[in-house]
């Protein structure tokens, strides 16, 4: 049977960790899924990818690491991401994955000129955004929780843009019908947004940051987070137009 696979590209805070779970609990818990339902690669690990005829659908999570490091496990993801696009395979890349989608098709990634962008956001769909069947059940303009320092700098040939604000050019963009990519973070409750405010409290200070600002502006995003489960449906719709062929 088909699974839905999450690509483990790291883990979060170790305090982080032991309080509130990690990125793979966080997006199983998000999508209402249960732990018998995925399988978590753990790709920072060099866990063996898997063999895409056993695959659903790809989940990317975020990382602490950057995609522009030359790791030998990130090389191989951005050979075997071609191969899910070209199966046809639902993809949703966040943060570290939505730049590892970029990047492995052919877009650029690098460090983010105006430093790291963190806490509870607006974001405003594009036109394209407003009917993408991922996106389009969001308001034009909606609150996400972000943290990041690197950035889309151009997108892969023939991707879609279908969110942005002022300070990232690429919040969200698809590839073909079935691939997308968002640099905020559904997965993120207030509190683990919170959490990672803490967390790097020191460093965010350091480069201007308000962190008393940070903190009042967290907030629920729950549109935002509805999309863990809209990208289960694609998923699952998927599957079944495949098993009626």
């Amino acid at each position: 049977m088909k699974k839905l696979i999450i690509i483990k590209a790291g883990s979060t805070f170790l305090e982080t960790k032991k309080k509130l779970g990690d990125f793979e609990d966080w997006i199983i818990d998000g999508a209402g899924l249960s732990c018998e339902d995925v399988s978590v690669i753990n790709a920072m690990a060099n866990e063996a990818l898997p063999d895409l005829d056993s695959v659903a659908g790809v989940i990317i999570t975020g990382s602490h690491a950057m995609v522009t490091d030359d790791a030998l496990w990130i090389h191989g993801l951005n050979h075997w991401i071609p191969q899910v696009l070209k199966h046809n395979i639902p993809l949703l890349g966040i943060c570290f994955g939505h730049q590892l989608l970029a990047q492995a098709m052919g877009g650029s990634c690098g460090y983010h000129p105006q430093g790291r962008e963190i806490g509870t956001v607006t974001i405003n769909l594009t036109s394209e955004g407003k009917i993408d069947r991922l996106l389009d059940s969001l308001p034009d303009l909606f609150k996400a929780h972000t943290t990041h320092a690197q950035t889309v700098f151009t997108l892969p040939e023939k991707a879609m843009k279908l969110a942005e604000n002022q300070f990232e050019a690429h919040h969200a963009f698809r590839l073909g019908n079935n691939a997308w990519g968002v640099q905020f973070h559904p997965e993120f409750s207030a509190d683990i947004m919170a959490t990672y405010i803490n967390e790097q409290a020191v460093s965010l200070l350091q480069n201007g940051h308000d962190i008393s600002d940070l903190k009042a502006a967290v907030d629920n995003t729950d549109s935002a987070s509805e999309l863990l489960k809209r990208f289960i449906t694609i998923v699952q719709n998927n599957e079944t137009s495949n098993a009626a062929v």
